[in-house]
């Protein structure tokens, strides 16, 4: 159980990728936003620890070689947009059969119904960009984009659009912190750190909703499989 709680724990991550830090985490972001079995993989939680442990300080609290900060601005994005992309692609070949599977430890039907929920009720554009601030959705969102034939063009605008938000706000996040705590109390702003980025995550959602309601919007079912080509 201790091995599984690992897998999504940045600092575990972290501490476990050492001097290769920095590379893993754009792996990683690559994975949990272009690999349907990426979803499990932290997201928010690792851009904001690897925002954090780029202070020389904070890394040093923990044993490790802080990450680099320039390289993380960069790389991070590009791995976010460029896993994004590959899902898209991937949902636009397979089509609607990449979902057509029983439900597994590694697969829920739900997650797909999620990401098809938002993708209707927000709209393709709008929901590309939050998708990237909520867990999980954000890795089946791509793919289902695809198969709900958002044009590639499109796609791409938004994903840029979402991918450089949350990632560059994650990293900043996460520096800022990293510059401000005590080094030697490091462990102490952890969670506190992870359910700030929980809040950060369903604020869009909540704006969302709250602006649907205003208006007198009525709430979208969510899509039961049914084929929805984005015009």
């Amino acid at each position: 159980m201790e091995s599984l709680l690992d897998l999504v724990d940045p600092q575990w991550w972290l501490t476990m990728l050492g001097a290769f830090a920095t590379i893993g985490v754009l792996a990683i972001i690559f994975a949990e936003t272009g690999l349907l079995i990426g979803f499990f993989l932290p997201g928010d939680s690792l851009l904001v620890a690897a925002g954090i442990f780029s202070s020389a300080a904070a890394a040093k609290g923990i044993g490790i070689d802080p990450l680099s900060f320039p390289v993380l601005v960069i790389g991070t994005p590009l791995c976010a947009v460029a896993g994004a992309q590959l899902g898209h692609l991937i949902g636009a070949k397979v089509g609607r059969k990449l979902f057509d599977k029983p439900d597994s430890r590694l697969f829920k039907r739900e997650h797909v119904d999620k990401a098809e929920y938002y993708f209707e009720k927000f709209g393709p554009a709008k929901a590309v960009v939050i998708a990237r601030f909520v867990p999980i959705v954000r890795t089946f969102m791509n793919p289902v984009a695809g198969v709900l034939e958002m044009p590639a063009r499109t796609f791409f605008l938004w994903n840029v659009v979402g991918g450089v938000l949350w990632v560059e706000s994650m990293l900043f996040i996460g520096h800022f912190l990293g510059n401000q705590v005590d080094p030697d109390k490091i462990d102490k702003y952890i969670l506190p750190g992870v359910f700030l980025i929980v809040l950060i995550s369903v604020i869009p959602i909540i704006v969302e909703v709250v602006k649907s309601r205003r208006k007198g919007g009525h709430q979208v079912p969510a899509p039961q499989g049914k084929h929805h080509r984005v015009p």
